[in-house]
C-alpha cells in the first residue's frame, strides 16, 4: 500500500528518448567525443502539457582497469528551429566510474537538468565520456529525459 495512497513514482512527468546506446572504446571510438543526444520538441510532449523542468538521467556501464575511470560529462542545449543550438546549461562532470582492485565492471547514473523557461522549443542533452586507460577499457552511454511540473494536467 502506498502512502496516502498514491504511487508518487508514478506521478513524474512525460518522459522522452535523450541519447542513443553510445560505446567508447579507451583510447579510440568516442572516448572524449562530444555526442549529441535526441531532439526534443517541449511542444510534443505525451499529454499536450508544457512541463516546467527537465533532468537528463545519463546511464553508464563501464569495463574498467583497477583504479582506471570513465568520468561523463553533460551540458543541455535549446534551439528554435532544432538546427541552431545554444547552451541552456554549462558543462559539468556528472558521473565518475573507477574500476576496482584486479579490474571490474562498473554502473552509474548521473543527472543533469534544467528549468525550461530558459528553454526555446527544443531541447537536447550533449555528453561526452572520457576515459582513462589506454585501448582496453569499454564502456556504454544512454539517456532518458524525465519532465516535471507540468502546468496543467493532462
Amino acid at each position: 500500500m502506498y502512502a496516502l495512497g498514491r504511487d508518487i513514482a508514478a506521478d513524474l512527468g512525460p518522459c522522452a528518448f535523450a541519447l542513443p546506446s553510445t560505446s567508447i572504446t579507451a583510447g579510440g571510438s568516442n572516448d572524449n567525443v562530444a555526442v549529441n543526444g535526441a531532439t526534443i520538441d517541449l511542444t510534443a510532449l505525451p499529454g499536450g502539457a508544457r512541463t516546467e523542468s527537465v533532468a537528463f538521467l545519463i546511464g553508464a556501464r563501464a569495463v574498467l582497469a583497477a583504479a582506471a575511470t570513465l568520468t561523463v560529462n553533460a551540458k543541455i542545449q535549446t534551439s528554435a528551429d532544432g538546427s541552431a543550438w545554444t547552451d541552456v546549461k554549462d558543462t559539468a562532470t556528472i558521473l565518475t566510474l573507477t574500476g576496482g582492485v584486479g579490474g571490474s565492471t562498473e554502473t552509474g547514473t548521473g543527472r543533469i537538468g534544467v528549468a525550461l523557461e530558459y528553454c526555446r522549443q527544443f531541447a537536447r542533452v550533449v555528453v561526452t565520456g572520457d576515459m582513462s586507460a589506454a585501448n582496453t577499457d569499454t564502456g556504454n552511454l544512454f539517456g532518458l529525459a524525465v519532465f516535471g511540473g507540468a502546468d496543467r494536467l493532462p
